[in-house]
């Protein structure tokens, strides 16, 4: 479990760093600044809770393997998923609905955190 985490770190913080350098360089004049404003926070968390899956792959490896810590990993990249990913989508296609799809994600981060709390308190 461990190092799929650690893996799925990675991979998401490899992943972002694209989408970063994409939003940064080939949307520019394309959307307006406010989408641009919304695809930046998505990369901004999505890179935050790319290190937060590392360091709960390295707090299962290191501190043994607690469920808790598969949950706060997974939890965390549902978050990624809804949270980034919403606001992804709503700066590329305008649909500023999906905004409401945005807090769910969020939830997850915060649940994801509170999960590596106690996994770390646990172990």
């Amino acid at each position: 479990m461990a190092k799929l985490l650690l893996i799925l770190g990675a991979i998401n913080a490899a992943i972002v760093v694209g989408i970063g350098a994409f939003g940064a360089h080939g949307l520019e004049g394309r959307i307006s600044e406010r989408m641009i404003e919304n695809y930046q926070t998505g990369v901004q968390y999505h890179m935050f809770h790319a290190a937060g899956i590392l360091a709960v792959g390295f707090a299962a490896l290191y501190m043994g393997g607690s469920a808790l810590f598969a949950w706060a990993g997974g939890v965390m990249m549902f978050g990624i998923i809804f949270f980034a990913g919403s606001l992804y989508t709503m700066a590329l296609t305008g649909q500023t609905w999906l905004g409401a799809v945005t807090p769910i994600g969020g939830v997850a981060f915060i649940a994801g955190w509170i999960l590596f709390v106690i996994g770390v308190l646990k172990a």
